[in-house]
């Protein structure tokens, strides 16, 4: 299989950990959206990276439809529970850790427009949406070692790449000094190898 996205792209990075702690083989084949040159319409009519080429030719994108395809795939290094409560809070951590990175991205992108294109009010609006995320996630993690309580799971992956992201793009956020349990979180994450070997490059 192939997975088309950049280095950059967080949802990029959650598949590529979660191929990584499945022990999955793929090609990763790189590609920015926003070039002219790119090929990621002519697989994905959002145009939006993560997109994964199968063996069969057939195709999925998205990052959570994609990371719930791959926990199918293999059985061993289960990152989302089967069914019932269990599923739904690892998927509900996961909605709110991309939820995060939606609102980092729009603040990214409303900051390169032109000076007179930009609203600072809609950045203001998204860091807003961005401070009370982070309290929220603090919050539910509370003294948990992971986010689904004893089990590391695509929960954590999912708040661990949009935390690297804020910290990737946006280090003035201090989220570290004001949630001392999502610091920990992370730093426990971050020395995973699927975690290192996925650290966002420009």
């Amino acid at each position: 299989m192939k997975l088309i996205g950049s280095l950059t792209s967080p949802y990029v990075r959650k598949v590529r950990i979660v191929l990584a702690e499945k022990k999955i083989d793929f090609e990763l084949v790189l590609d920015q959206p926003w070039a002219a040159e790119t090929i990621v319409p002519k697989y994905n009519p959002l145009g939006k990276v993560p997109v994964l080429l199968l063996d069969d030719e057939s195709v999925l994108y998205d990052s959570r439809v994609i990371s719930e395809y791959l926990d199918n795939v293999t059985p061993n290094n289960r990152l989302i529970p089967a069914s019932g409560r269990e599923r739904i809070n690892v998927k509900r951590w996961e909605a709110l850790g991309d939820g995060l990175l939606d609102a980092t991205v729009a603040v990214l992108l409303e900051s390169r427009r032109p000076k007179g294109e930009k609203s600072k009010g809609w950045i203001e609006r998204q860091r807003g949406k961005i401070t009370l995320t982070l309290a929220g996630m603090a919050a539910d993690l509370g003294e948990q070692p992971w986010c689904h309580g004893g089990n590391y799971s695509l929960a954590d992956i999912a708040i661990g790449c949009s935390l690297g992201y804020l910290d990737f793009r946006f280090p003035d956020i201090k989220w570290r000094e004001a949630h001392a349990n999502l610091a920990q979180l992370f730093d426990k994450l971050a020395q995973r190898p699927s975690f290192i070997e996925t650290v966002p490059k420009d």
